[in-house]
């Protein structure tokens, strides 16, 4: 299950913006890769926000879902 966390971050702290966030301030996701057991993910407009952390297999299955469809 995931769980959230506040996570201080600096701008060259490996966060990247999800392919379907847009420039026009609407909903943006940011991931933070290379974390061998979570994927940290959070609201590009609060980046000092909460960080949600998804297990590494759950965030793989939710993206392989998504790319093939069945979500």
């Amino acid at each position: 299950m995931a769980r959230k966390t506040t996570h201080a971050t600096s701008p060259r702290s490996g966060w990247r913006k999800s392919s379907y966030s847009n420039g026009d301030g609407g909903s943006c996701l940011e991931v933070q890769d290379h974390h061998p057991t979570a994927v940290p993910v959070r609201d590009s407009k609060v980046p000092g926000g909460p960080t949600l952390l998804v297990p590494a297999a759950g965030w793989f299955a939710f993206v392989t879902a998504v790319r093939d469809g069945s979500l």
